[in-house]
């Protein structure tokens, strides 16, 4: 028991930096733009501040400690977390083909959105902590935007060499971020006790009752002290959910609230205090050092959001959604830290924009939401399924609970769709572009792989056919990726009509994405002995799992078929896509298909092959 949770605390320091950031950071707009954002502005008020600040405590104990920390976060998939961890779990499921398709779209959306988020967090949290250099001098304001533009540029550009080097030092920032967020909090509730009142949900009821229209379009802002929340899910496979959950109710969830509160507190005694009640909070000679901490509180953030980005899209990757991009590792000891060179540069791009764009953490916090709420809301209703059809819970309880969650979700979510008009259509139109790409991929690789099938044969039919006695052998080892393991590779088609040769071995060597993060290992990887010299390889990787051919052929040992690495030769298809009028695909979307096709990084890379052993047979294929 000692032992465990020995274990428990130091991991629970490792999730203060990598899970709490977002949501951590959130106190540095949160209070500013519900009272003095330009959409819908709160009016400054003794009730409408005790109003608020009712609205935000209660919003983080029923969605983040409720909803995330106790109920979803026990939806895990193999101990997996996320929403494309919680997708595939569904899917796998469901009874019926097409409401396990309808389930895995919308699954894929909430990823979609999740990239908005990823490009939304370091933008208003980097711009809102370099912010507080406005409260030393006005001069300053002026080089808010480039400073904020620097550091941003500092946080991609570093990206490449990973954070194994620093990332020790993420837990004990936070931890003092947190630490600091509450006492400035306390110190300004001790002057102003009666701001507790608000722990009170009556003054939440009360602010509804009296502001219907007001407060509603208020839930807009008070969603940005939600932020995060799905982080607490997706990271959970990586340290566990003993130790997110301990960070949360020990430290977290006591800093926020007595830092809000302590805003509110603030605001009741001086409302002209609301230019940045934040950082007013604090005495005046530790302003500069408050920003330097806000500073590295919001870049750890934008790390856990970006680093999120890269292990979302190689869980798509592998489930069939993007094509192949190239994946670097940044750590020799930890296999879940890598980088994606395309992601990076696309993420950057986006951020550079909003920040340009919206110039100001309260203007950007319109475009902030949408993307957030819409992801609880597809998680919610994934979450019904797996009650259900898992832990079969009765109906009443199930539609119940679930019902409490979806209303609180949906209430959230349709007031920030009022910000559409604000900034809030850029999560909603990058997220569509992404669904876009991802379903044009999937469609056209099956379309592609239609278009191969009808030039393949069986290989029953092939093997009865073939006379080996009449083809020349050639020593060693040919390996022949094939994406079907009941027809005969083109590749291996190419090479007889070619060289008129078999190798001494032949291996049909199929790829599985299945819909756990980790394949079992009695699952791996399968073997069939066809007729001599034939083999048929079947290698099962899960959806968070790296695909190492090589390893994968070695493991074949262990069900008789041993290999050389040294004496293995790799034949993979190269097609050139000619696109075709009247396709199952639309014109534009066979030309994003092709051009995604073209741009893809090559197999030998993905597949951990060794260049020098790879042969590439190309043919020509019209969509």
């Amino acid at each position: 028991m000692f032992a465990k949770n020995s274990r428990i605390a130091p991991l629970a320091l490792v999730a203060l930096g990598v899970v709490y950031g977002d949501i951590g950071t959130s106190p540095l707009y949160t209070i500013k733009t519900i009272f003095s954002g330009a959409h819908h502005p709160v009016p400054i008020t003794p009730a409408n501040i005790l109003g608020i600040l009712s609205l935000i405590v209660w919003s983080l104990l029923l969605v983040i400690s409720i909803k995330y920390i106790v109920f979803i976060m026990r939806a895990d998939n193999k101990g997996e977390g996320g929403i494309i961890a919680l997708m595939a779990l569904v899917v796998r499921v469901t009874e019926t083909k097409p409401l396990g398709r309808y389930l895995l779209l919308l699954g894929l959306f909430g990823a979609a959105l999740f990239y908005g988020d990823s490009a939304l967090t370091p933008a208003i949290s980097v711009l809102s902590a370099i912010e507080g250099l406005e409260i030393a001098a006005d001069s300053v304001k002026n080089y808010v935007v480039p400073i904020s533009l620097l550091v941003l540029l500092v946080l991609f550009l570093v990206q490449k060499h990973g954070t194994a080097r620093v990332g020790g030092w993420f837990g004990p920032i936070i931890v003092l971020w947190f630490l600091v967020l509450g006492v400035l909090g306390l110190l300004s509730i001790v002057q102003h006790p009666q701001v507790l009142l608000a722990l009170n949900p009556h003054y939440a009821l009360t602010f509804f009752s009296a502001n219907p229209r007001l407060s509603f379009f208020s839930l807009s802002a008070v969603v940005l002290a939600i932020t995060g929340g799905e982080a607490l899910y997706a990271d959970m496979g990586h340290l566990g959910r003993q130790p997110v959950q301990l960070a949360w109710f020990g430290l977290v969830l006591p800093g926020l609230v007595l830092n809000y509160f302590g805003q509110g507190a603030l605001l009741l005694d001086v409302p002209q205090a609301i230019q940045n009640p934040f950082y007013l909070l604090a005495p005046r000679w530790a302003l500069y050092p408050m920003v330097l901490l806000a500073t590295a509180a919001t870049v750890i953030a934008s790390q856990a959001v970006i680093t999120g980005a890269f292990s979302l899209t190689r869980q798509i990757i592998q489930l069939g959604y993007l094509p192949r991009m190239q994946i670097l590792h940044t750590s020799e000891d930890t296999v879940g830290q890598i980088y994606l060179p395309a992601i990076n540069w696309l993420l950057l791009f986006a951020v550079v924009v909003l920040v340009i764009g919206f110039r100001s953490s309260t203007d950007l916090a319109g475009a902030y939401g949408i993307a957030v709420t819409g992801t609880m809301m597809i998680t919610t209703i994934l979450a019904y399924v797996v009650v259900t059809r898992i832990w079969r819970w009765h109906g009443l309880i199930s539609s119940g609970v679930i019902g409490v969650f979806l209303w609180v979700d949906g209430m959230f979510f349709s007031s920030n769709l009022t910000k559409i008009a604000d900034g809030g259509w850029f999560p909603l139109v990058l997220a569509l572009v992404i669904f876009s790409i991802m379903v044009t991929w999937k469609q056209g690789r099956l379309l592609l792989n239609r278009r191969l099938a009808r030039d393949t044969v069986s290989v029953e039919v092939f093997l009865r056919g073939i006379n080996t006695n009449t083809i020349a052998t050639i020593p060693g080892t040919a390996v022949f990726l094939s994406p079907n393991p009941q027809t005969v590779p083109s590749a291996l088609l190419h090479s007889l009509k070619h060289y008129k040769s078999l190798h001494q071995r032949v291996i049909f060597l199929t790829v599985e994405t299945i819909d756990v993060p980790y394949a079992p290992v009695d699952q791996a990887v399968s073997v069939t002995r066809l007729t001599p010299p034939f083999f048929s390889v079947t290698a099962r990787f899960g959806f968070m799992q790296e695909p190492n051919l090589p390893v994968a052929l070695q493991a074949c040992e262990q069900q008789g078929l041993a290999v050389n690495l040294a004496d293995l030769s790799y034949f993979l298809g190269r097609e050139t896509l000619i696109p075709k009028l009247g396709s199952e695909l639309a014109l534009w979307r066979e030309k994003l298909f092709i051009s995604m096709y073209r741009n893809a990084s090559s197999a030998a890379a993905y597949f951990h092959l060794p260049p020098n052993r790879v042969i590439e047979l190309g043919t020509q294929v019209v969509l």
